[in-house]
């Protein structure tokens, strides 16, 4: 990754430290939502992997291989699994996104794209990686769905009617801890979208 070694070391710590949320997360819940904690613990452990600082270690050139391999495998299972709706879409768009970045952060891939990117923060200050295009999409992406989950996260008035039913808004019941999952979700979208301001 391209940047400051702080950044990559504070996008390792809160990937890693959502990453092992997301994981506590597979214990509990229904089927579906163990799954969805599943994949989101997957994201969040491959994004900490691929935020370490070059300074603290250096990815072997194949390591970008296995990244573009294991997020392909979890992008098809998204794909298998979109028809139940709810998060696996978005589970989708995240893995292909980390295909993405592996293949424009992997050796060599600078020379086949035109820019001058040698992978996991070799690269010179300046130099693109990836597909512009496609890599603004994602960002745009991404900044709205952040600023979507922020939206979600602010809490509503006491009192306000949701939806058509006339019924009053209440929080979660006891054990339940959907805000905090929103929170994850939202400071993973927050981590890809830094990590390709930095591709």
């Amino acid at each position: 990754m391209h940047g400051p070694a702080l950044s990559g070391w504070l996008l390792m710590a809160l990937c890693g430290a959502t990453g092992a949320y997301c994981l506590l997360r597979t214990r509990t819940g229904t089927e579906r939502e163990r799954r969805s904690a599943r994949a989101e613990a997957l994201m969040g452990f491959g994004m900490a992997a691929m935020a370490v600082p070059a300074a603290l270690y250096t990815l072997p050139e194949w390591m970008w291989v296995v990244y573009a391999v294991v997020f392909g495998a979890a992008a098809l299972h998204a794909v298998v699994h979109a028809r139940d709706g709810g998060h696996h879409l978005h589970h989708l768009v995240g893995s292909l996104a980390m295909v993405y970045m592996a293949l424009a952060m992997a050796p060599g891939a600078a020379h086949a794209t035109g820019g001058g990117h040698s992978g996991h923060g070799a690269g010179t200050a300046g130099s693109a990686g990836g597909v512009p295009v496609l890599t603004g999409a994602l960002l745009a992406y991404y900044g709205l769905y952040v600023l979507r989950s922020a939206g979600r996260l602010i809490p509503a008035p006491a009192g306000v009617s949701v939806g058509g039913g006339g019924g009053v808004m209440t929080g979660p019941g006891p054990g339940e801890r959907t805000d905090l999952a929103l929170a994850c979700r939202m400071a993973m979208g927050t981590a890809m979208f830094t990590m390709l301001l930095t591709l």
